[in-house]
């Protein structure tokens, strides 16, 4: 255990939390501070005796403050390995001192981005002095102490209190890496933030180098199975949803709970709560039910009528502030997670009695038409994509039947289409007045999708005692086109009345010809919405 007592601390932070009590405590240890601007100010405000960065470099900040310790005085101080000889006659000879502790956090770079600041005022808040001095203390950690993060504070005077001054190599090297994982991120931000800013300046082609990045949220008992480790990192992309939520209640979130939570909310929120109440239902990142309503009662209720019995240790997301009676009625079913953009009073009342729900209040609704991008690894790499933004309206529908298809026809065919979206290709998607009657996910086969929602369809029409299904007069999308008649054969024989899908196959006129004569109305929408 190798101990460095330290005798020296350079203090240099955006972040002022719990500042002023971590330098009391080195200052009770004798430590001299060395600070710059605004962080010095705090320091004598709390009456510590300070040393400014301007008076061990001879130089005084200038520019803004943008050249302040970039001077060898400072990163000599840090970089210098004090037991090896031709280092300690540079620092003799050229009157550099050695630094002990670096305290340093960056400019709020990302926080800047998050609150859609400007080009300029974002480029000022780009830290240039902060990354290079905790690289070359992390560099160092033989010697230095190097503290990125605020949390990190009480282990450093602990080891202190311990130890006479000094801290051991073992922290020293846990810190160093949290130091470069600290830049790591901040780079990354920095140059993805770039990325974006050039491609909507027209620069289309992707960037030949991308990071990524996150900070630790949340240490996971396991992943996706008990034999897996896993870990719920946050970007910091300022978008409403799982990870911005606040857990109100119930057991820890689970790797699963978190990726079905994401799938449900994302849902969700392509329905415009103005117009009206939401509810999606989700099993294993898979709509089992969706449906909107004039309240959320009724959109729930519609929801689980699609499959209620995947519905039970389902995923339920809303649209809207969730409100007493829906709280009622949620609660005489088992249910994993709950997510919203709030909950009042009365429904948190009601739902506390169950106390291994969670219940998410994620502060808004994440933007569908937002930009932004979404990742998955591969081996030896990971592929990068915009965010599926598209959205059908009325107006990009083309009609290619003789049957032309009603209002309601029309309204359930871009709702169905809306929710085949969030649905594991291959998938058919049925809906009726505004609720998914059946939903087929994640098949090798389009005909097997259409017939395995039909099927859904059936078995809650008969635990419901309804006298036929509701795919009867239904109308059903496909996320991608039909390569030959016999999906759109199949989904008439559920009885839907109105197709909406892609088209683009080299078999549409055979489909087309299948439809008439069916007697189906049948849309085109251009796009394709695979999901994998």
């Amino acid at each position: 255990m190798t101990l460095r007592p330290i005798r020296r601390a350079l203090l240099s932070v955006s972040d002022k939390t719990g500042l002023a009590e971590f330098a009391q405590g080195l200052a009770r240890h004798g430590v001299e501070l060395i600070s710059t601007g605004g962080t010095a100010r705090s320091l004598r405000e709390a009456g510590l005796k300070v040393r400014d960065v301007a008076e061990v470099t001879g130089f005084p900040e200038m520019m803004d403050g943008r050249v302040k310790t970039l001077h060898p005085k400072i990163h000599g101080g840090f970089l210098a390995l004090r037991d090896k000889p031709d280092h300690a006659a540079a620092m003799r000879d050229h009157g550099i001192e050695g630094i002990d502790l670096l305290v340093c956090n960056l400019y709020p770079f990302e926080a800047t981005v998050a609150k859609g600041a400007s080009y300029d005022e974002t480029i000022e808040n780009i830290d240039i002095g902060g990354p290079a001095m905790t690289r070359s203390a992390a560099k160092n950690h033989d010697w230095l102490t190097v503290v990125v993060d605020t949390e990190d504070y009480a282990a450093v005077l602990a080891e202190m209190d311990a130890h006479n001054g000094a801290t051991t190599y073992e922290l020293r090297r846990k810190l160093a890496q949290i130091a470069y994982a600290r830049t790591a991120a901040y780079d990354a931000a920095v140059s993805n933030w770039l990325a974006g800013e050039l491609f909507k300046a027209g620069e289309m082609a992707p960037p030949r180098r991308r990071s990524l990045a996150g900070q630790l949220k949340q240490s996971l008992r396991y992943g996706e199975n008990p034999h897996q480790s896993a870990a719920f990192y946050v970007t910091g992309e300022p978008r409403f949803g799982v990870a911005s939520a606040r857990q109100l209640q119930g057991k820890e979130l689970s790797y699963n709970n978190i990726n079905d939570t994401d799938a449900a909310y994302e849902l969700v929120s392509e329905f415009d709560p103005a117009q009206s109440a939401a509810c999606a239902i989700i099993k294993h990142a898979n709509p089992c039910g969706v449906a909107v309503a004039t309240t959320l009662h009724d959109a729930y209720a519609k929801a689980l009528a699609c499959d209620p019995v995947s519905a039970f240790g389902g995923i339920l997301a809303f649209n809207r502030t969730l409100d007493a009676p829906t709280a009622e009625e949620i609660s005489k079913l088992f249910t994993e997670v709950i997510i919203a953009p709030d909950a009042d009073a009365e429904a948190r009342r009601i739902l506390s009695a169950k106390k291994n729900l969670r219940l998410l209040i994620a502060g808004g609704l994440p933007d569908p038409r937002d930009g932004g991008a979404s990742f998955r690894s591969v081996a030896g790499g990971f592929l990068v994509q915009t965010r599926d933004q598209a959205q059908i309206t009325r107006q990009d529908l083309r009609i290619v039947t003789k049957r032309q298809p009603s209002e309601q026809e029309i309204a359930d065919m871009l709702f169905a289409f809306t929710v085949a979206k969030h649905v594991k290709s291959n998938t058919i998607v049925y809906v009726k007045n505004g609720q998914t009657a059946g939903i087929g996910a994640g098949q090798m086969s389009r005909v097997d999708a259409a017939r395995i929602a039909f099927l859904k369809a059936k078995d809650a029409a008969k635990a419901a005692g309804w006298s036929e299904p509701m795919t009867t007069g239904s109308a059903a999308a496909s996320d991608a086109f039909f390569p030959f008649p016999d999906g759109l054969l199949a989904v008439a024989e559920a009885g839907a009345t109105a197709v909406i899908q892609p088209g683009g196959s080299i078999n549409d006129s055979k489909v087309i010809a299948a439809a008439d004569e069916a007697g189906l109305a049948m849309a085109f929408t251009g796009i394709r919405h695979f999901r994998h």
